[in-house]
């Protein structure tokens, strides 16, 4: 599997400023969706931010599109990075001073479809990345390989939403010199054979100004954050990492999404979260020195791949699973 590097242009690493945001995108409206990571990116440069990163497919809307057809769907795509919203993302970063990471269809050079997801400064591309499993849409395709980039001197990543569960693919990231992975999301808030989950009546969400208590209560609990929290800190902790995970919130499609869009140092702990049922961002100061100071970096250090080389490597054909239908 191919690894893609874009070589340091930035002095060794220094505290980094990173914002994550959540809005609730309209599915298919490009201009709308492009405006709002305009505002939230100027109100995040404010807090001293020079990174913001966006949830998994900000720019088209995510969840409507497993009703699309294969044309309907080739038609939202774009092109990366010749298409309009990646030259919207790059006059935002002009405008704000800030480097956008954000996600959208793409129609790639060989005719097929990808779930991707972009960083993009004032100068254009910086890195793209393809989502490894996607599910939405039978027409998608997967990516290929893992993306390597560096911010202001931070070795960074991309894994899209289901990426990030599969362990494997964080741990890959981190042994290549990952030290913060942005981790776009449309999650929770869905069925599942896991106990508790399920959808959130989207009523709530239309009268969250009058009973904000009862919208809460459902997105932390087992349908939203709780579940989260289960799985995501683990990630920083074992792998020493910087998590920046980014979440849509309110109607995503006829779905409704929960945000909790955070961020995570590499002791697992949530160092900055947006609780606003509403569009949001906040920031956090990222400190280099955490990333050696964590347990996982001693654990990393001390691992005996000679005992488990040939387990990782066995013959396996990729079977993957999802708890409700994608698609019709």
């Amino acid at each position: 599997m191919e690894t893609f590097r874009i070589p340091a242009i930035f002095n060794p690493m220094q505290p980094i400023t990173v914002a994550t945001a959540q809005f609730e995108n309209r599915s298919g409206d490009k201009a709308f969706n492009l405006e709002r990571m305009h505002q939230l990116a100027l109100s995040a440069r404010q807090d001293g931010a020079t990174v913001i990163a966006f949830h998994e497919c900000c720019v088209t809307g995510y969840t409507f599109a497993r009703h699309l057809t294969h044309h309907e769907l080739f038609d939202l795509a774009e092109p990366i990075p010749s298409g309009p919203s990646i030259s919207a993302m790059r006059t935002i970063a002009r405008d704000t001073g800030m480097v956008l990471l954000g996600g959208l269809f793409e129609r790639g050079d060989d005719g097929q479809l990808y779930k991707a997801h972009v960083c993009v400064d004032r100068n254009g591309l910086i890195a793209k990345f393809r989502k490894l499993h996607p599910f939405i849409h039978p027409s998608l395709k997967p990516g290929t390989g893992y993306v390597l980039f560096d911010l202001f001197g931070w070795t960074c990543s991309i894994l899209v939403c289901y990426d990030n569960n599969v362990i494997e693919n964080v741990r890959a990231v981190a042994l290549s010199g990952a030290r913060i992975l942005f981790a776009p999301h449309v999650t929770m808030c869905t069925p599942s054979t896991r106990p508790g989950a399920g959808f959130v009546d989207p009523a709530l969400w239309a009268d969250r100004i009058q009973d904000p208590t009862s919208l809460r209560t459902e997105f932390d609990g087992l349908k939203g954050r709780a579940w989260l929290m289960k799985w995501l800190p683990a990630r920083a902790y074992d792998n020493a990492l910087f998590v920046v995970f980014s979440n849509a919130v309110g109607m995503d499609g006829d779905q409704l999404k929960n945000g909790c869009s955070m961020i995570l140092d590499p002791f697992g702990d949530v160092i900055a979260e947006c609780r606003k049922l509403d569009d949001d961002r906040v920031s956090a100061t990222l400190n280099p020195q955490a990333l050696t100071d964590a347990g996982g970096y001693r654990y990393r250090e001390a691992r005996r791949v000679d005992l488990y080389r040939d387990i990782l490597v066995k013959p396996h054909t990729p079977r993957q699973i999802v708890s409700w239908k994608p698609h019709p």
